[in-house]
């Protein structure tokens, strides 16, 4: 082989190669750029409108589902009470009880709670009574109130108390000796008396009692000796 020959082979062996490596450069960079526009958001990762959309719409398909399940689920418990109510007897259904009275207990009256000597808790008992005379654990609201009607030169009312059924029903007191509702409440000093003068007279405790099932009002008054 001639020498013009080689040098010829030479050079296009340089050319091939100075290509090869500008064509992998240019891949590289490609690569790069491919990577970068990806953590972006662009290219083919990059969410369109319409698709953001749709996901919004998947998202609150699934809310929507999760509270219809929630109502199915009541919807279910709700008919199981209506059967459980269906087959009691006629009159069942129209009153699971009736009342006939409520009746403050002889055990209501002043307590020492901290032992101090001194009585500062009025302790109210009372209980609902049905037709066939058995105290009952009646849902319902209750309002007590305290009067002095003795002495007509002081306040008469020394204090008034509303009772929701919500915390009504966590009140119920049963023992083997009575089964009642136990009230608890502190009492103020009037102006003119304090609580020891005002427990050495007699006092009366009135009690309005609406029967939650019914809606009926039953009063009872009880005098405290003192």
């Amino acid at each position: 082989m001639s020498r013009s020959s080689r040098l010829s082979s030479r050079q296009a062996a340089q050319r091939m190669k100075h290509q090869w490596n500008r064509s992998a450069g240019a891949r590289a960079i490609l690569a790069v750029a491919a990577v970068l526009l990806a953590g972006c958001g662009i290219g083919s990762a990059r969410k369109s409108p319409a698709e953001m959309k749709a996901r919004d719409l998947e998202r609150q398909k699934a809310t929507v589902n999760t509270e219809l399940e929630q109502c199915r689920i009541e919807n279910r418990q709700l008919a199981e009470q209506i059967r459980a109510l269906s087959a009691l007897p006629k009159e069942g259904r129209e009153n699971l009880y009736e009342l006939r009275s409520v009746r403050i207990n002889k055990y209501t009256d002043w307590y020492d709670r901290d032992e101090d000597g001194k009585r500062e808790k009025l302790i109210v008992y009372f209980q609902p009574i049905d037709t066939v005379g058995d105290v009952v654990k009646a849902a319902g609201s209750v309002a007590v109130q305290l009067w002095n009607l003795n002495d007509l030169n002081s306040q008469a009312m020394l204090g008034q108390w509303q009772i929701q059924p919500t915390e009504l029903r966590k009140l119920w007191y049963a023992s083997v000796v009575m089964s009642t509702y136990r009230l608890t409440f502190d009492v103020a000093p009037t102006p003119t008396q304090d609580l020891t003068a005002l427990q050495a007279q007699p006092l009366t405790v009135r009690i309005t009692f609406t029967d939650y099932l019914t809606g009926k009002i039953f009063h009872d008054q009880q005098v405290i000796e003192p």
